[in-house]
C-alpha cells in the first residue's frame, strides 16, 4: 500500500461516504438516480446519527495528494446472544468502495483488515456483510464464509 494512508473517518467525511455509497451501488448495476438519489438523500441524516453516535465507523485510504482513493464503513449492530460469536455486538462491514484509478492496488483488503483488527481489539467476534460478486473473492480469502441468510422484502 506505499504512497497511501489509511485514517478514520469524521463527521466532515459524510460527503465522501455518501458518494462512495452511491458509487458502490451503480457499479453494482443499479444506475436508475430516482432510486439512487433518493436512497442517499434517507442515508445521509441515518449516517450522520450513527457516526455521532459511534454506531458508525469509517476508514479512508488518503493518497499522497490527498486525495480519497477508497473507503469501508463499520456499522455495530446491537444483538441478542446467539450460538455464532460471543457478545451483544455484530460488526456489519458495509460501503466498502475503491475509486476507479486506484482498484486492484489492495485498498479494499487493507480497509477490511483495519475494520477487522478493530473490532478484534473491541471484543467484536462476528463481522458480516453483503458482497458484491466482484468482492465475493476478495471477502472469501480474508476468511468470511457464505451463510444462509434470507430476505423478504415487504411492498406497501
Amino acid at each position: 500500500m506505499s504512497g497511501f494512508v489509511i485514517r478514520p473517518a469524521t463527521l466532515a467525511d459524510i460527503e465522501i461516504v455518501c458518494a462512495h455509497r452511491r458509487a458502490m451501488f451503480f457499479d453494482m448495476g443499479h444506475e436508475d438516480a430516482d432510486t439512487l438519489d433518493p436512497m442517499i438523500v434517507a442515508f445521509r441524516p441515518w449516517l450522520q446519527r450513527m457516526m455521532a453516535s459511534r454506531e458508525y465507523l469509517a476508514w479512508l485510504v488518503m493518497t499522497q495528494d490527498g486525495d480519497i482513493a477508497a473507503g469501508v464503513g463499520l456499522w455495530l449492530m446491537d444483538w441478542p446472544p446467539h450460538l455464532i460469536g460471543p457478545g451483544t455486538r455484530r460488526a456489519n462491514l458495509l460501503n466498502v468502495y475503491t475509486e476507479k484509478p486506484f482498484r486492484r492496488h489492495g485498498l479494499a483488503r487493507q480497509l477490511v483488515d483495519t475494520a477487522v483488527a478493530w473490532c478484534y481489539m473491541n471484543g467484536i467476534r462476528t463481522v458480516i456483510l453483503h458482497a458484491s460478486t466482484e468482492g465475493r473473492r476478495v471477502y472469501e480469502n480474508l476468511g468470511f464464509k457464505p451463510t444462509n441468510e434470507m430476505r423478504l422484502i415487504i411492498e406497501p
